[in-house]
């Protein structure tokens, strides 16, 4: 199903009406699609070089207002359409995780997801039924979603088609890198403030008895 979901997304990249797709999928993809919009963005840049900035402003931007949508249905749907929805994309065992780091970090766990391959779509239904400051979420939702997508569209803007083969290779690395020093700084943060095993062992705890 899966696959043929990916399939049926890239073909969009070819259409006519491609911005609004990599509108409408990264909108939906925050709250509750299971296919990402990175593909689609990667094709789009690739024809088109020189609007590579605008495709990943339109990802991003949309993507925010999505992660809205998902907010609110963990806030307010949580029961009746929340928990069905992280039940049918495998998170239901990730939840209880989740909301703990969200309510002992806030703010920097939505910043760090922005590169990494946790499914935004379980930080903001999570973060909606915490009942983060809705501000406070809109914030760290925008930075999150430039470093997913801004990344990918100034490399091309700057370099052009040839850059695909680097990001093919070394993207992943350079996210990475850029997670350890994240990490590590909020790391610093609360080993310095004597936080940070405590909450790893209360996450794990919450995670195990859900």
């Amino acid at each position: 199903m899966l696959r043929r979901l990916y399939d049926w997304t890239m073909a969009k990249a070819a259409d006519r009406r491609a911005e609004w797709w990599l509108a409408g999928f990264s909108f939906v993809e925050a709250s509750f699609f299971p296919v990402p919009p990175h593909p689609l963005l990667g094709i789009m840049c690739l024809a088109e070089p020189k609007k590579a900035i605008r495709f990943a402003a339109i990802a991003t931007l949309a993507s925010v207002v999505g992660g809205m949508l998902g907010y609110a249905i963990g806030h307010l749907l949580y029961e009746s359409v929340g928990a069905q929805l992280l039940a049918l994309l495998g998170l239901s065992q990730s939840f209880p995780k989740a909301a703990c780091y969200l309510r002992e970090y806030g703010a920097e766990i939505i910043v760090i997801k922005g590169a990494t391959p946790i499914p935004f779509k379980l930080l903001t239904i999570t973060a909606g039924f915490i009942e983060m400051p809705l501000l406070t979420f809109i914030g760290a939702s925008v930075v999150s979603r430039s470093i997913s997508f801004m990344i990918v569209g100034v490399l091309f803007r700057l370099f052009g088609a040839p850059i695909k083969a680097f990001i093919d290779r070394y993207l992943g690395l350079a996210v990475a890198g850029f997670v350890a020093l994240v990490i590590g700084g909020f790391l610093a943060i609360a080993l310095l403030s004597g936080g940070a095993k405590e909450t790893s062992e209360k996450c794990e705890i919450a995670a195990a008895q859900a």
